[in-house]
């Protein structure tokens, strides 16, 4: 949905009216619950070097190129009466409700509670982290791909600083027409080492949910499809994809995870491998289909700031020096894997192959990122991702390709597909 002019002038003018010395806004004091507004705005811009398929998805900003509002998030959040917090969050630019939830802290312990509402489901590291300080622009693939985000559930949670194991169990998005599917999550984090500047986490998840799919033409029940951008959140295309994938009764995501923090460098590396649990039918075998995914990320803090750690994630502190900022340099690889299949050969020499199981492709990325916190509500980042894909591809579209010779085209043959991607994104926080 296109953002009102009415919603992005609320927005614009909650950031421009916001005090740059502080990181939120307090409010009032209202039935005993301090009360204060935060809020973030980002603009992105996507430069695409596309190889194959068109990866520019809107044709007025330009033939290689997309900018746009990324987000415009107004977000109240209280504390008290007694043990509970209550958050309420929209994102004006996509329409939809953010985390809308309730917390009981049970004796007072912030390590120990109840939560009712939206909340983000507790299997993913980067997906948990707070957005406004993602390393990168885009997240990796994996998180993107198999991170369950926002839906409406109840959750326990019981630890302490250095531990933590969260059950939730979850169904729809608030919003409608969005993320649809019943199910639970389970998260367990152990942090051996954790003082200042010096920081081990390790962590599980499992996530089980029903094959849920938002289509075109409304929600199909036992449906799944799994597709991934090429390290650009504004790009049209997706490099690998499964395409609609029937019979399937559930989806099963296993996650590791792990975090180490030494002074001004940080290292951390995901894993997930999902599972479509499928049935079978009269015309179709009810194979499973299996796919995996994973990143390796270091970070190195040239300005010297070290992370905190808090809820079994990494926290970003703010510059030693707000007037020079603090700078940030990153590296990132990441791979998806969504083949599970062959091809045999067809009935004649001549004949198509013949896809026996799911051939939705490889891809894999190298990122290079500069980040640059201004003061204590500016960001600046600047990427660079170099992919590499490939992917079966029986016959393209009219309008698959920028280049005349890739459509309307006949390959029944595995394509490479290696696009370079430049992103940036200016951010303002408060």
């Amino acid at each position: 949905m296109k953002l009102s002019r009415n919603t992005l002038a609320v927005a614009l003018f909650a950031a421009l009216a916001a005090p740059a010395a502080h990181a939120e806004i307090a409010l009032d004091v209202i039935g005993d619950s301090e009360v204060t507004f935060e809020g973030l705005v980002q603009a992105d811009y996507n430069d695409f070097n596309s190889d194959v398929l068109n990866l520019n998805g809107d044709v007025p900003d330009g033939k290689d190129t997309d900018q746009e509002l990324r987000r415009a998030e107004l977000v109240l959040k209280g504390k008290g009466p007694g043990n509970v917090e209550w958050v309420a969050g929209y994102d004006a630019k996509a329409d939809k409700f953010l985390d809308v939830n309730l917390k009981y802290k049970i004796g007072g312990d912030g390590n120990h509670y109840l939560q009712f509402g939206q909340f983000k489901q507790p299997n993913s590291m980067e997906e948990l982290s707070s957005t406004k300080n993602n390393d990168f622009i885009s997240k990796a693939m994996v998180t993107n791909t198999f991170g369950i985000a926002r839906r409406l559930g109840v959750a326990y949670s019981y630890g302490t600083n250095d531990w933590s194991l969260t059950a939730s169990y979850f169904g729809d998005e608030l919003t409608r027409n969005q993320k649809h599917g019943k199910g639970y999550g389970l998260r367990g984090t152990f942090a051996p080492i954790n003082d200042k500047g010096n920081i081990l986490h390790l962590g599980l998840s499992y996530v089980n949910l029903d094959a849920v799919l938002e289509g075109n033409t409304g929600v199909l029940d036992n449906s799944s499809r799994i597709r991934t951008r090429p390290q650009a959140d504004l790009a049209g295309g997706r490099l690998v994809d499964t395409g609609t994938l029937t019979n399937v009764d559930t989806q099963s995501i296993i996650g590791a995870e792990a975090m180490y923090v030494h002074g001004p460098f940080k290292v951390q590396a995901e894993y997930m491998r999902s599972t479509l649990d499928r049935y079978k039918t009269a015309t179709l075998t009810g194979k499973d289909f299996t796919a995996d995914s994973w990143y390796v990320s270091g970070l190195w803090n040239i300005t010297g700031e070290t992370w905190g750690y808090k809820a079994g994630v990494p926290t970003t502190p703010l510059p030693n020096e707000p007037a020079s900022g603090m700078w940030q340099v990153g590296l990132r690889y990441d791979k998806i894997d969504l083949n599970d299949g062959s091809l045999r050969p067809g009935a004649t020499p001549t004949a198509a192959p013949i896809v026996d199981g799911v051939l939705g492709g490889e891809m894999s990325a190298w990122t290079v990122g500069v980040n640059w916190y201004w003061r204590s509500n500016f960001k600046f980042m600047l990427d660079y991702s170099i992919v590499d894909s490939s992917r079966y591809i029986g016959k393209t579209s009219a309008t698959y390709s920028q280049s005349p010779q890739y459509n309307n085209r006949t390959f029944n043959r595995v394509v490479d597909d290696s696009p370079n991607v430049v992103s940036a994104r200016l951010q303002f926080y408060w």
